[in-house]
């Protein structure tokens, strides 16, 4: 197997093709339409009720949880507030069991385990169009957020509850092993985040997520747009949309047999500089992979940065003390996010998170590139300094080992 040497690269996904700079084309002689996807929900809901007190509600936060999309935006958030109990879906995302008791308080230190996805329709298999991991120290009161390439080549267990029988493949694939039904039916989402969950689980060591969050497409545009939108860092000279014309449309689409790129005509443009950003078009800055230095890795930083933008922005005082727009952002949150806290509610993590505060999250950037099999791309492989990252997670001192390695620490500027 022979690797690709570097800190980015192509980031190509499944069903997807050779990455490069994309540039506005003539329209073509023959094309089609637009490929504007609908967010379809397809597991019942059940809710959980919480004791805790009114006014933790208001001063306590979650940590990051909500980011997603179709070409690979996982959005988190620090801000789901339990402004109403039972605002959020709660699923069995662990097989834990429909019927889980917390074990104790929450105490860290914690793994919380966020994925990106963005439903065609109720029927098609659902893919992680982006992974991170949020890790909080025992303190409680910071974390470390990364993300995992989707396309890295990873060994997917056995999984019998769907037939699976275990593979080599990229990372994105598992959830959608793990969510195919025997015999048909619809996917089921929450076995698609089990198997996720248990393969990150195997390539990483970390031996069990503490809570996980699965957050889509629409709702992430919902809960910028619920905010007036967000103001981060553009931090390229220029990076040009593949998906959205200038005014947020869809850009038309030609048929090509599934070539890279069949979208042609104006492209949305975000230009270097700090903006204010609705959320069709924060969404769309960080699905960008195509024309962003690094490939999926340069997209990786991005929308760890609007993670970050987002996190500082709702545990602002211009959010918390507005409650018309704090409740709009609640219940925008509660309809997009799927939750499970192993026995523990969305407000019971707010309130053990307290202390979190609007600079608590380092992100950080695992350096990485592309390998080849029999002289063709086969996905993304990590380097050994993220097996170091890893190691330090498990013992609880990532602290120390990126006081070691600054370099580590994905910068916004």
């Amino acid at each position: 197997m022979a690797r690709r040497s570097g800190s980015g690269s192509s980031g190509r996904s499944t069903g997807r093709g050779a990455t490069g700079k994309a540039t506005p084309g003539a329209a073509p002689g023959d094309f089609g339409a637009g490929g504007a996807s609908a967010s379809a929900s397809a597991s019942a809901k059940s809710r959980k009720r919480s004791g805790i007190p009114r006014w933790a509600r208001w001063c306590t936060v979650l940590g990051a949880i909500l980011m997603v999309a179709s070409g690979g935006l996982l959005v988190t958030s620090e801000a789901l507030l339990a402004r109403y109990e039972g605002a959020v879906t709660t699923e069995d995302l662990f097989g834990d069991g429909a019927k889980v008791e917390a074990k104790s308080d929450i105490k860290g230190p914690l793994n919380i385990l966020l994925v990106g996805i963005d439903p065609r329709d109720a029927t098609t298999l659902p893919l992680a169009d982006s992974i991170m991991i949020m890790h909080i120290p025992a303190g409680l009161d910071r974390g470390y957020l990364f993300s995992l390439p989707r396309d890295t080549l990873v060994d997917i267990p056995a999984f019998p509850k769907s037939g699976y029988n275990g593979g080599r493949e990229k990372l994105n694939a598992a959830m959608s092993h793990g969510a195919r039904v025997p015999g048909g039916g619809t996917p089921d989402r929450a076995k698609g985040f089990e198997l996720l969950s248990l393969t990150v689980s195997q390539f990483t060591g970390i031996k069990r997520f503490d809570a996980g969050a699965i957050v889509n497409f629409a709702g992430f545009k919902k809960i910028v747009d619920a905010m007036g939108g967000v103001t981060m860092y553009v931090d390229e000279d220029e990076v040009l949309s593949e998906h959205l014309q200038p005014n947020g449309k869809a850009r038309p689409r030609r048929q090509c047999g599934g070539c890279a790129h069949p979208y042609y005509g104006p492209q949305a443009v975000y230009k270097k500089g700090t903006h204010k950003l609705k959320g069709w078009q924060a969404l769309d800055y960080v699905r960008q992979r195509y024309t962003v230095e690094g490939g999926d890795y340069g997209r990786q930083r991005h929308q760890q940065q609007f993670v970050k933008a987002m996190a500082q922005q709702v545990l602002s005082k211009n959010v918390m003390t507005d409650l018309p727009k704090l409740d709009k952002v609640l219940r925008a949150a509660g309809e997009s996010l799927v939750f499970n806290g192993r026995g523990h509610s969305v407000a019971e993590f707010g309130f053990a998170l307290k202390g979190m505060r609007q600079d608590s999250i380092t992100m950080i950037k695992l350096k990485g590139g592309g390998v080849s099999e029999n002289g063709k791309y086969a996905g993304e492989a990590l380097d050994a300094s993220a097996q170091g990252f890893f190691a330090s997670i498990r013992a609880d001192t990532a602290d120390a080992y990126i006081a070691q390695h600054p370099e580590m620490i994905n910068r916004d500027k």
